[in-house]
């Protein structure tokens, strides 16, 4: 996956949905509540074993409504781009 330039997301504008978002298939959820992500959409997301995702809720008129699946070490970068100047001070 190809790193985001800095200050840039890797999602678009909430006015520019339509560029990026997409249905890219149905999947089910087991009696045991897996789920299995295509091969084809994981290997075009570059997601491999063992790879850690988080799952994001979005919640609309209190249920959840929507969910986004956000790469682990993308959300970890983020967090440590917030926390460093705030460490560096101490």
């Amino acid at each position: 996956m190809s790193k985001a330039k800095k200050g840039e997301g890797c999602c678009t504008a909430p006015g520019d949905v339509k560029a990026r978002c997409r249905m890219e298939s149905l999947i089910s959820v087991d009696e045991r509540g897996q789920m299995v992500l295509p091969k084809e959409l994981r290997d075009r997301a570059k997601i491999g074993t063992g790879d850690k995702l988080a799952l994001i809720s979005w919640e609309k008129d209190g249920e959840i409504c929507c969910f986004t699946l956000v790469r682990a070490d993308f959300l970890a970068d983020k967090v440590k781009d917030f926390l460093e100047p705030i460490m560096m001070t101490r």
